[in-house]
C-alpha cells in the first residue's frame, strides 16, 4: 500500500523538525562542511551530532564524503537550501505581522486623554 502523499510530506517535515537538524542544514547551504566544523558551530556531543547526521542521511537529505581521514557532509540537492530560504521568509513575514500587532496592542494599552488635555 503507497503511502499517501500528505503523509509523506508530513513524515519529511517531522524529520526535519529537530534544531540540531535544521542548525546542519543551514551549515550546509554554502557546500561541504567537515564533522569537525560542525561540531565546533554546534557546540553538542560528537555522539549527538552523529545521531542527526545519521537520521539526514537516512533520509537522502544529505551525503558524507570521505577524503583521507576527513568525512564531510553537504546537502544532496540545491532544493534543501532553497526550502530553508522560504521558511526564512515565512517566519520573517510572520514576525513583521506579530510585531504589527504588538505595536498596535501597545498604543491601545495607552489611557485616551480627556477633553481638558489630561488622562483618565
Amino acid at each position: 500500500m503507497q503511502v499517501p502523499l500528505y503523509q509523506a510530506k508530513a513524515e519529511f517535515f517531522r524529520m526535519l523538525g529537530h534544531p540540531v537538524r535544521i542548525r546542519v542544514l543551514e551549515l550546509l547551504q554554502h557546500g561541504p562542511v567537515p564533522v569537525r566544523d560542525l561540531l565546533a558551530d554546534i557546540e553538542i556531543e560528537p555522539s549527538s551530532l552523529s545521531q542527526q547526521l545519521a537520521v539526514l542521511r537516512r533520509s537522502g537529505i544529505v551525503v558524507s564524503i570521505r577524503e583521507g581521514s576527513t568525512v564531510s557532509y553537504a546537502l544532496a540537492g540545491g532544493d534543501v537550501a532553497e526550502l530553508l530560504r522560504a521558511a526564512r521568509r515565512i517566519l520573517t513575514e510572520l514576525l513583521a505581522g506579530r510585531n504589527e500587532l504588538l505595536a498596535e496592542l501597545r498604543e491601545s494599552d495607552e489611557p485616551a486623554p480627556t477633553a481638558a488635555g489630561g488622562r483618565v
